[in-house]
């Protein structure tokens, strides 16, 4: 790794156990006269191939033809806003963690979670797949639009809390086990602050956006999740206090969402300095050496936010009018990776030519170009190489 530096930007304002871009990158640059190293990695990020795929990938509705459903490209941005507000608050570097909240989903296959159970399942004889995993290979390896070097050459902090965002990596696959190999990205333990906070936005993020989905879908209704969840009970009774006026219970979504994001951000930066005080790091590298997560809600939070997720998973994850498309999917992607794989010479010329000659790497360069895929693109391929799609007709293109 190339050292980097300071940035642009003073970093006197930040916390002494903030992340600082100390590792540097794979291959050495010239720093820049206009932004600091991590904002270098965000913006990387978001000029990348792979974020403006997000557009037409799913994040619960297949090819949602509302124009309103979230997908995970407005999943991620909402990720990254709630991620940058709190580590404003908390001192951290709010480039790095935009960037971490901005890129954990690229790795992401067509057709959300039921499209990589079929990919990893797809791959299995050659090691799998994870989504994880795939982001870091594709800032790494598969986003070329450097001629010195293929992927984006990002720094070692955030390659570090990609891998890491979700607690120490103890058991990595194939992929993973290649990228610590290639970067030595310490997995056994935990990452910096900004991996942390970005990994509970995550979390905060789709509980709340979900809710809002399932409504508007029309999967449940705001009464029921009230009668059933005692925390969105407790929001929704003080937005009602607020606004005892209010009779377009549509209306009362959005303030609901807005109360019970400021409920869980509050109680997490509440946790959170608590944890702070007791372990006292005095920089990163104790954060990464503390032992456990230094971000994170209160065990009565975490409770309440555990119903709402068994609510959703129960009302919309598995609701017959979303489960009903999983195994269509499923074959969509389980299609298009042995239709690839028995007939490569069906691979874009550029994917072609790159083609491994040997196992397991034809195996895993098949999987990159189907993970790569929007939805959309996938039910054009399958259509163009088995055959008419298994999806109903209403699922949008």
């Amino acid at each position: 790794m190339v050292g980097a530096g300071k940035g642009v930007m003073g970093e006197a304002m930040l916390a002494a156990y903030a992340t600082l871009p100390l590792r540097g990158r794979f291959h050495a640059e010239a720093g820049s006269a206009t932004r600091s190293p991590f904002q270098r990695d965000r913006d990387r990020i978001v000029h990348s191939t792979a974020f403006r795929r997000l557009r037409y990938k799913t994040q619960v509705f297949v090819a949602p033809d509302g124009d309103h459903f979230r997908v995970r490209l407005t999943h991620s941005l909402e990720v990254a806003q709630i991620a940058r507000s709190l580590a404003r608050v908390l001192g951290l570097d709010e480039d790095l963690t935009e960037a971490l909240a901005l890129a954990h989903d690229l790795g992401h296959p067509p057709f959300g979670h039921s499209g990589e159970d079929a990919l990893a399942a797809a791959m299995e004889a050659w090691g799998g797949f994870d989504h994880n995993a795939q982001a870091l290979r594709i800032l790494t390896r598969l986003e070329c639009r450097y001629l010195g070097w293929d992927g984006l050459n990002l720094n070692w902090e955030t390659l570090e809390g990609l891998a890491k965002h979700n607690g120490p990596v103890l058991a990595p696959g194939w992929a993973m086990r290649e990228m610590d190999g290639d970067w030595g990205l310490e997995l056994g333990s935990f990452s910096g602050l900004e991996a942390q906070v970005a990994a509970l936005a995550d979390d905060i993020a789709y509980d709340n956006h979900d809710l809002d989905d399932g409504i508007r879908a029309g999967l449940f209704g705001l009464e029921e999740a009230a009668a059933e969840v005692p925390f969105v009970a407790e929001a929704l009774a003080a937005v009602t206090a607020r606004w005892p006026g209010v009779r377009a219970r549509r209306r009362m979504v959005p303030e609901l969402v807005r109360e019970q994001i400021g409920r869980m951000t509050d109680d997490l930066l509440g946790e959170t300095r608590a944890r702070l005080a007791e372990v006292r790091p005095v920089d990163a590298a104790a954060v990464r050496g503390a032992g456990r997560a230094l971000v994170g809600m209160s065990e009565e939070m975490t409770a309440q936010t555990g119903v709402l997720k068994r609510f959703l998973r129960g009302h919309m994850y598995t609701h017959p009018r979303v489960a009903a498309l999983r195994d269509p999917s499923q074959e969509v992607v389980a299609g298009l990776f042995a239709a690839l794989h028995g007939q490569p010479e069906a691979l874009p010329a550029d994917w072609l030519a790159a083609l491994p000659e040997d196992e397991p790497g034809r195996a895993r360069h098949v999987g990159d170009y189907v993970a790569g895929m929007t939805d959309r693109y996938a039910l054009r391929r399958y259509e163009q190489l088995i055959g008419p799609s298994p999806l109903p007709a209403d699922v949008a293109l």
